[in-house]
This record gives C-alpha cells, structure tokens and sequence, in this order.
C-alpha cells in the first residue's frame, strides 16, 4: 500500500509539473526572442534621427559605433546612393521589398534573423537600416529558465513523493498494528487490544476489533464455568457408574467395562482441569495424531482378541501434530472402530493407517466386512440407526471432525474387502520430522503389530 500511493503521488505530481513545465517552457522562449527582436528594433529606431539629419559616412559611424548591435558589427546601413555603412547580411531581393513597402520586418539571414526598418528621406530616397540577431541571441537566458523550472518541478514531485510516503506509513503501521493484533488473538492473546491510530476507517476498524476481542474474551469465560458445572454434574452419575461396575465381577467384560468407567472418569476430570484454568489465553489446539492412534488401539486390541479379530497399524510410529483437540481425536476413531465392532462380524479383520502428507493428514480405518451399500447416506446424521450396517451419529461425528479442519471424510471399499473410512485432516501446525525418522518410519511401515486371519 505504501509503495503503491507513492507510485501514484509520483505519477500524478509529474504529470501536473510537465503540464505546466512545457508550455511554461516554450512561453518563455517566446518572450525571450520577442525581447531580442525589440531590443533590435529599439536600436535601429536609435539611428533614424541621425539618418534624417544626414547621410554623410563620417558622421555616422560613430552614431552606429555607439549601439551594442553597431559595436560587434552587425548593424549595416543602406544609403540611398547604393553605398553600405557595415556589414550587410539580408539578401537584395528583401532590401528591395523593404525599399518598396517601407515597412520595417524580419528575414531568414544565415544562421539568424535580420531586422531591416526602412526610412523615407527628401525627394523620394529610402534608406534601410539592418540589424542582425543571431540565433543564439534568441535563446539567451532560456536554458537557465528551463533549469530552474526543472529544479522547481523535481523540488514539488519529490516533496509530493515524501508527503506521500509519510501518509502511506502512518496507514501501513496502522494497518500492520490491527493485523498483528488479529494474529496475537488468532493464537490465544485475549488481552491484545488496540489503540486506535489513522484514517478514520482504521480507527473504527480498531474499536470494532477491541469491542470483538471482549466479546470473545466473555464467551471463552462462559464456555469454561459451563463446562465447569456441566462437569461436576455428570460427578453424580459416574460414581455411580463406578460403582456399579466395580459390582460386576472379575471377567473379561467386567474388567473392560471398569477400564472405560476409568477413562471416562480421568476425562472428566481433564474437563475440570481445564475449565478451573485461570490463564484466559487459548493453546493452539492440537494432538499427536500417531500417540492418540497408539492409545485407542491399544484399547480396542483386547476386544479384537476376544472376538479372533486380526487387526494392523501402520504409519503411527513417528509424531503426527494435527489441529484436533486430543479426546476429540480419539472420539471420532472410536466412532469408526465402534463401527467395526458393532456391524461386522466376529473374526472380521480391519486395519487401521495414518498418513502425513504436507498439507493433510489421512486416516484410514478399513475392514473385511460387507462394506456400506450407501455412502452418502451413511454421512448423513442418525441415518440407519439400528438397522444392519447403520452408522447411527458415529460417522456425523467424524465428519465434523474432519471439517473442522478444512477436510473431508469418504467412504470406498478397501483391500480387505469391506469398507473404508478415510479421513483428511488439515495438517495444522504439524512438526516437522527429520528424514532419518521418516526412512525409519518407511522401514517399518507395513509391519502389522498382531496378524490379519
């Protein structure tokens, strides 16, 4: 913005000086061969009282002597007799003209111009006086004017030009203050506020910006004591929970079924944590996409035991940063391998792969099962639910998942012969991985950590 108004002051300011810079200029060369020319008649007007008294040669070559024209030899005069006072330079054929007319004009002599004034004397004889004007005489002065004009000219298109720029830079470092302000609020800022600079535009762009920044500030804060009472709310019910399950027993189920009581309970109290924050600033929310995915196939591997499930992980061995809160990450997968739990049958194997790319980050859930016979419907919230092969809200979750980010989720038929779920993340804030972690990763990718039957 700062060059471009410069650019423009630029323009327009020499556009103006040569509009006037150029007539100016070519009036003053006008004036000067105008003064030149008068200059010239004024001293041939000089002799015509000495002429009228006599036409004796003596008697007036001091009279032609005396003029500055008459000093430096171009002054000549024609007496009637045909005799020449000085240095002739007209041609006969305008001497004759001026004779005839006796009138007083200019002709093309050389490399100037000369100035012939008839004069009418006794009996009918005409004397022509000749004065003249080099070419350079007419351009005296002028080229000292055009440098002054010029001077003055650069003078006002570069005080336009600093003008410009100052004006430029006070709505620059406006301007780069409100976006600096909107980036520091991007990353969780919520003290940033802005002082109110510049065009009238940028200040009320600024105080809307501030009166956002509270807002947004008083929302965050009401989002927390929310979650904070809905969390201790659910306190009641999940000791219960608790309970109840610590009463079931000592078999398979039983103990699954603690260990999701358990997980339940440490994620509620993650939401309390969260919510008793008294910082108000906002972490850039992400996870370890590949830690996350470690995480919940270790849990639903023991259920994959129990039903003779073969099952594979592949791509989850070196970090995966993705712009997805952690238990929202581990939501969405459970809702695909929930999935494959609950519409496939026992023995059916299914696999699970993360890939990082430079812009996405795609995870793959696929299965041996019958596949989903419509998958547009399938991504439809609450469609299906409790027929065979509905995805219930499971897959809608995902899908906001995705989206959230800037993704997308498709549904296709895998390798395995069922279905696949894949879902593009946009990769955020991802860490970069050194090329070492990434041969390695290479190396052991494909490697099933328990066999597919």
């Amino acid at each position: 913005m700062r060059g471009t108004l410069v650019r423009v002051s630029l323009a327009v300011t020499t556009m103006v000086a040569l509009a006037f810079l150029i007539p100016l200029g070519l009036v003053i060369r006008e004036i000067a061969a105008d003064r030149t020319f008068t200059d010239a008649e004024r001293q041939a007007a000089a002799l015509l009282p000495a002429l009228v008294i006599t036409t004796d040669r003596a008697a007036l070559e001091p009279a032609i002597a005396s003029m500055p024209a008459g000093s430096t030899g171009r002054i000549a005069i024609h007496l009637p007799d045909g005799s020449i006072l000085g240095r002739p330079r007209a041609d006969e054929r305008d001497l004759a003209t001026a004779r005839e007319s006796a009138r007083s004009f200019r002709v093309r002599a050389g490399s100037g111009w000369a100035l012939l004034q008839p004069l009418v004397l006794d009996a009918g004889r005409v004397t022509v006086i000749e004065v003249y004007v080099p070419d350079g005489d007419l351009d005296h002065g002028v080229t000292t004017a055009w440098l002054v004009l010029t001077g003055v000219a650069g003078l006002l298109v570069g005080g336009s030009v600093v003008l410009a720029d100052r004006l430029g830079a006070q709505v620059v470092r406006s301007a780069r203050g409100l976006a600096a302000a909107a980036r520091a609020l991007g990353v969780g800022d919520l003290d940033v506020r802005i002082d109110p600079q510049g065009p009238s535009e940028l200040q009320e762009a600024a105080t809307s910006f501030n009166t956002m920044a509270d807002r947004v500030e008083q929302l965050l804060a009401n989002e927390r004591e929310l979650a904070a009472d809905l969390s201790h709310r659910l306190r009641t019910p999940l000791t219960a929970l608790r309970l109840n399950a610590a009463a079931l027993g000592d078999d398979p189920l039983a103990e699954q079924t603690r260990h999701a009581v358990a997980q339940l309970e440490r994620e509620v109290d993650e939401v309390i944590r969260t919510a008793r924050r008294a910082s108000a600033s906002i972490e850039f929310v992400g996870c370890d996409a590949a830690e996350v995915v470690r995480e919940r196939m270790a849990f639903w591997s023991a259920l994959a035991e129990d039903e003779d499930r073969g099952w594979q992980l592949v791509g989850a061995e070196v970090p995966v940063r993705v712009p997805i809160a952690r238990g929202e990450l581990a939501a969405g997968l459970d809702a695909m391998l929930g999935n494959v739990f609950r519409h496939t049958e026992e023995g059916v194997p299914f696999s699970v792969t993360l890939h990082s790319g430079k812009d996405a980050v795609i995870l793959l859930v696929a299965d041996g099962g019958g596949g989903i016979d419509d998958p547009e419907a399938a991504l439809r919230r609450g469609h299906g639910q409790g027929g065979d092969g509905s995805t219930g809200l499971g897959l809608d979750i995902v899908r906001r998942l995705a989206e959230a980010t800037g993704g997308e989720v498709g549904i296709g038929r895998s390798v395995l012969g069922g279905a696949e779920i894949s879902v593009r993340l946009g990769a955020g804030r991802a860490t970069s991985v050194t090329r070492g972690s990434r041969r390695a990763a290479k190396r052991r990718r494909g490697r099933r950590r328990s066999p597919i039957s």
